[in-house]
């Protein structure tokens, strides 16, 4: 679990980052109508809306008998779920439609259901509520097994470009199909490097290995277009101009990720999800410079990469490495180069020589990630390096060092980079 000290409390969220977000980009933290106009006029993908209803003529005069199958009722400016409902499909009358738990719903009721909102009966803010009409997006196949009736999403939490933190919410039978913590659903950690699955609590904050039959682990599932995802919601938190939100999305089996909404002050829990806490991940991007969101997920990626998903991809045995071994590191315009790289238990993060980073065209702009303080150096950049040991392929986040001119070998391996490996004797 994460320190105390790590660990990002409401007044903190509020004080500190909340703070950051201008009035006008808040409304799109508590505005679903507003999301949805930013999202489709900026191009970035969301769920197809049917239909925006602001008065009860509107609602009457809406087309249901259309809507067949696959789409979701929800208010504009809720929360945790409240008054959304979802359908799989029309009934044979035409006039009842089936959610997602299998009860039949009237016409009548789902317009008396929607006067319902325009009432403000599910309305959480205090903007003018809508009924917002829009695609239900079905289970992706691969996560198809571990949710509950409903569609599963993925929380993403974005500061100063860069993705910070994930949590895949699933649904469960308490709350009833829904992904939403609150209700009953399973919050779930995700590794920002691989999109490979940690840990995971209840909707009331109990840590769990398993789903609720007992059966499935919920660690080491592998989220689909990680890394589109996050470049998307970074995307979607730069369009609306929040500095700090959570953005919600689900992933379409041919659409890829889709944003379902934009949250300007999301919920702490993800910190158990993830056993991490936020405060220490927010600091350590504060500062950064970040060109554009392929910049800020190439950050995100390096900086909080998470041992986790290695020890599964290595519980079939552990690759024994020597001290010194010859590796390919892979440049720029399809340069790769052999060198001797030194395993060395004693740092942390991996380091590459000045001259073979720029032999190998690293040091472009492009290709910083950051820049950090080196003992005897001062500040020295951080790039993106890939590079080939014993017939596998890692990327990693690598300092960019003059001590390593000097040396036999232009690159050290660190401890970040060695889990799964076991250095033995020469």
């Amino acid at each position: 679990m994460p320190k105390a000290s790590d660990i990002l409390g409401m007044n903190a969220r509020n004080q500190m980052f909340t703070s950051q977000n201008s009035s006008r980009a808040k409304r799109f933290g508590t505005s679903k109508y507003a999301t949805k106009v930013l999202l489709e006029n900026k191009g970035i993908p969301t769920a197809r809306v049917f239909g925006i209803l602001g008065t009860k003529e509107d609602i009457n005069d809406f087309p249901w008998e259309t809507m067949e199958k696959n789409f979701v009722i929800k208010p504009s400016n809720g929360n945790a779920g409240k008054g959304i409902l979802i359908f799989k499909r029309q009934d044979t009358d035409q006039q009842h439609w089936i959610d997602t738990l299998g009860h039949r719903i009237s016409r009548d009721e789902i317009i008396l259901h929607c006067f319902d909102i325009l009432e403000g009966q599910y309305s959480t803010y205090g903007a003018t509520p809508h009924v917002i009409v829009e695609e239900r997006v079905p289970i992706h196949s691969k996560l198809l097994k571990y949710s509950y009736k409903g569609t599963p999403d993925i929380r993403v939490i974005v500061f100063n470009h860069v993705p910070v933190m994930a949590m895949l919410r699933l649904p469960t039978p308490e709350s009833e199909g829904r992904a939403n913590l609150h209700q009953g659903a399973l919050g779930v950690g995700i590794d920002m490097f691989s999109g490979v699955t940690t840990f995971a609590i209840t909707g009331k904050g109990d840590p769990i290995s398993t789903l609720p039959d007992g059966k499935k682990k919920v660690n080491g599932i592998k989220i689909p277009s990680w890394t589109t995802l996050l470049n998307v919601a970074v995307t979607a938190a730069d369009a609306a101009g929040l500095t700090f939100c959570g953005v919600d999305l689900f992933i379409h089996e041919e659409k890829g990720p889709l944003v379902v909404e934009l949250n300007a002050n999301p919920g702490l829990s993800i910190q158990l999800a993830n056993h991490a806490g936020l405060l220490r991940r927010l600091e350590r991007v504060t500062d950064l410079n970040v060109l554009n969101p392929e910049h800020g997920v190439k950050i995100g990626q390096s900086l909080f990469a998470e041992n986790f998903s290695d020890k599964i991809k290595a519980e079939d045995g552990l690759t024994i490495v020597k001290p010194f071994e010859e590796i390919i590191v892979f440049g720029e315009q399809k340069l790769k180069q052999e060198t001797t790289a030194l395993m060395n238990t004693g740092r942390f993060r991996s380091a590459i020589s000045i001259d073979l980073a720029k032999e190998l065209g690293l040091i472009e702009v492009d290709d910083l990630l950051w820049f950090q303080q080196e003992k005897e150096e001062g500040r020295v950049p951080v790039v993106e390096v890939t590079y080939k040991l014993k017939d596998r392929k890692y990327t990693t986040a690598m300092v960019v060092t003059r001590k390593l001119n000097k040396t036999k070998h232009q690159i050290e391996i660190g401890r970040h980079d060695l889990t799964g490996l076991l250095v033995g004797d020469e």
